[in-house]
């Protein structure tokens, strides 16, 4: 029986070497909705700072976010290699997208009071859409049918796991964090397994462009982040002051987006080891991304003392998080592509901003983060980095 009458049309790997290959329109709504559920993350962070709650703010932050970004990457790699945009593939990326909502919609209860059962549901529906797809897949390519079946098997087992763990409640929160770090370590090693039987047909530049596209939206979130933070601020706010602060979360937000957005090649060599590294990787990126959105509304918001940090404290919330971000390029790139002293600059300048809030406000951070910046590109023009990266080092 044809199901082409349907829409449904036959499943081929895509072409690893297809020129100008770009994100397609479903592609881009689901980064949208993605990063619906990033913001109420965020915000979640921002709320648990205010009241003083740091270290539990951030490890409720660090859990929701993995789950958002996991699902993400998971669907990004597949649709990279098997995406026919016929009407099945559609209907499938539209339920992923269901349960991102569904996630975004529990992220403030699971900050509140602990709960998870809304995360975990929206998630189990965003990984079984994932089940399906790896089924479509094995049935239609048999030259990585081991592969696709072991992705299937993997997602199904520890979405056993993630509903045990949500049936089992209530938990003391530190269990519940082990708990967390277990089945994320279980969801990590998935992708791995599967793919050591046989590489999926994954596009080098359409993997690039769609790192690239979410990190431009979470960057967009943070200075959303910012702005909504200015028009909390009551009118008899001193304007110099609060105009200095905008000024420099514009430096700061701009600035990432320039080093992200560098000339050297991510991937440079189309390997699976390479490729987890900087796929995994830029779980930090990300995470630090839209945590500088957190930690700005912060320090605008300690101009009218709406916080409970200590004075002085709140810059850390904006300079650990750039400093997070800054390893995590060196980690999945820099280290990479570039040689000699410019090949560290990046981490030196990580070091260098996170340290700054001892000495000098938040103009300071935006200054210390231009600088290296400014540094790090100088180096990476120099006729042995060149050499470097022609060689496809």
């Amino acid at each position: 029986m044809s199901f082409t009458r349907f829409g449904v049309l036959p499943l081929l790997p895509r072409d690893t070497d297809q020129p100008n290959r770009v994100s397609t329109t479903l592609e881009l709504l689901f980064d949208l909705v993605t990063v619906i559920a990033v913001s109420a993350a965020a915000a979640g962070l921002y709320q648990s700072l205010t009241l003083g709650d740091v270290a539990g703010g951030l490890l409720k932050f660090c859990c929701a976010f993995f789950a958002i970004w996991w699902a993400w990457m998971n669907y990004t790699w597949y649709a990279s290699a098997y995406d026919n945009n016929d009407s099945l593939h559609r209907l499938l990326t539209l339920s992923i997208m269901a349960g991102s909502l569904i996630m975004a919609a529990g992220i403030p209860s699971f900050f509140a009071t602990a709960s998870i059962d809304m995360i975990v549901v929206g998630f189990v529906v965003m990984r079984f859409a994932m089940v399906l797809f790896w089924l479509r897949a094995a049935l239609a390519d048999t030259e990585r049918r081991q592969t696709a079946l072991r992705y299937a098997a993997g997602i199904c087992l520890v979405q056993v796991y993630w509903v045990s763990v949500m049936q089992a409640q209530p938990w003391p929160v530190e269990t519940l964090y082990w708990l967390f770090a277990t089945g994320a370590l279980l969801e990590l090693s998935v992708p791995v397994f599967a793919e050591s039987a046989r590489v999926t047909p994954w596009h080098r530049r359409h993997l690039i462009e769609r790192y690239g596209l979410l990190n431009i939206i979470v960057l967009g979130e943070s200075l959303l982040a910012g702005a909504l933070a200015l028009q909390r601020l009551p009118a008899t706010e001193d304007s110099q002051g609060i105009l200095r602060i905008a000024g420099a979360s514009l430096v700061i937000v701009f600035a990432l987006w320039w080093v992200y957005f560098s000339k050297e090649e991510s991937i440079a060599r189309k390997r699976l080891s390479l490729a987890l590294v900087w796929g995994y990787g830029h779980l930090l990126i990300y995470m630090a991304g839209a945590a500088v959105g957190a930690g700005l509304a912060v320090v605008i918001g300690s101009a009218s003392m709406d916080t409970a940090l200590a004075a002085g404290w709140e810059l850390y919330a904006v300079a650990l998080p750039v400093g997070a971000y800054l390893f995590g390029l060196w980690w999945v790139r820099d280290r990479f592509v570039l040689s000699g002293t410019g090949r560290h600059t990046l981490l030196f300048t990580a070091l260098a901003v996170s340290a700054t809030p001892a000495f000098m406000p938040l103009e300071g951070i935006a200054l210390a983060l231009v600088l290296g910046i400014w540094v790090r590109n100088q180096q990476a023009s120099s006729p042995a980095t060149t050499e470097r990266k022609n060689h496809g080092v």
